[in-house]
């Protein structure tokens, strides 16, 4: 979850403390599919969320495993900021707006209801009962859905559909929607890919500053796409046709890791303002490409080619939903 996104400051001892007394799960909790030059993987113990990332040229993991904010996941806002410490709220994240996070809370994983690795379709699928980001073990009023494959004839690309299903009662205490920013989705890596750059089209790339935070950077992607690469030219693109303008980037403190479990990471996050009521249904498609500069850029042309008219879909109570 970006923890920026609504102007609260990030707390980085409390962070550390709750990371701490949070278990690590076995790995057989992790579903895997792979093509002939990438890896990707969900796990049942942590929201059914992307923990793996790697592919021919980085064979290691990708993905920063360091707290259940953290991972690729789905993060959502929504409603008034409340403060709710009576009811146990971290004062870190007080007040704090409805957020319900795929990973979890500030010290508990999600609670995941669907976990399957459909084989005939070459596709995982996850389902999941959110937690509410700043309570420590509080399930939100909502269900995610994750379907995760790899882009037809595009072994180094992988797609993601997300899906967010509102269960609050409509006159709870969050109140009636209003546009929030949403994260489309949250992404956090090791902190070695911290070189950042943002794709122009026809093969050109913007290299961006940013000192390490918190607070994240901000920029505007042209064509709703951006990369981080480690020193030796490898990289991870994230496409998000469904975001806005702004997109949040940026390293975390300045300390060199390789370490998933780390709490040193980079982000990035596509970010678009989506008006979430108590009983809407919320879906969106991103893409995750991975390899060199080069190769990412071939692949992120004919992504773009196809797919740049592409938006997510909101629907309410009565309303035909999305397929």
């Amino acid at each position: 979850m970006n923890r920026f996104l609504t102007g609260i400051p990030f707390c980085l001892t409390a962070i550390l403390s709750f990371a701490a007394d949070i278990p690590d799960h076995a790995p057989e909790d992790l579903l895997m599919l792979e093509s002939s030059e990438a890896k990707i993987g969900i796990d049942r113990a942590k929201g059914a969320s992307i923990t793996w990332l790697s592919w021919n040229g980085y064979p290691n993991n990708t993905v920063n495993l360091y707290d259940p904010g953290r991972l690729i996941q789905q993060s959502y806002y929504a409603g008034k900021r409340l403060d709710r410490r009576a009811d146990g709220q971290t004062p870190s994240w007080s007040p704090w707006s409805w957020n319900p996070i795929q990973g979890g809370g500030t010290g508990s994983w999600a609670r995941v209801t669907r976990f399957e690795h459909r084989k005939d379709r070459g596709l995982l699928f996850g389902e999941t009962i959110p937690k509410l980001w700043d309570m420590p073990d509080e399930e939100a009023q909502a269900i995610m859905r994750q379907w995760t494959r790899f882009e037809k004839d595009m072994p180094r690309v992988v797609v993601v559909k997300n899906q967010l299903v509102c269960k609050r009662e409509p006159t709870d205490r969050w109140g009636p929607a209003h546009p929030s920013p949403q994260e489309l989705p949250a992404c956090y890596f090791t902190r070695n890919f911290d070189t950042f750059k943002s794709y122009q089209g026809e093969q050109r790339w913007n290299t961006l500053s940013q000192k390490a935070g918190p607070p994240w950077g901000r920029t505007k992607p042209p064509l709703k796409a951006m990369a981080c690469f480690n020193k030796e030219g490898q990289g991870i693109a994230i496409y998000s046709p469904a975001s806005g303008e702004t997109w949040n980037f940026g390293p975390h403190v300045n300390a060199p890791s390789k370490d998933p479990k780390g709490g040193p990471c980079v982000h990035i996050a596509p970010v678009g303002r989506v008006r979430l009521g108590p009983r809407s249904t919320y879906e969106y498609r991103y893409w995750l490409i991975v390899g060199t500069q080069a190769q990412i850029t071939s692949d992120l042309d004919r992504l773009i080619q196809s797919y740049s008219s592409e938006r997510g879909t909101l629907t309410e109570p009565g309303a035909k939903s999305a397929d």
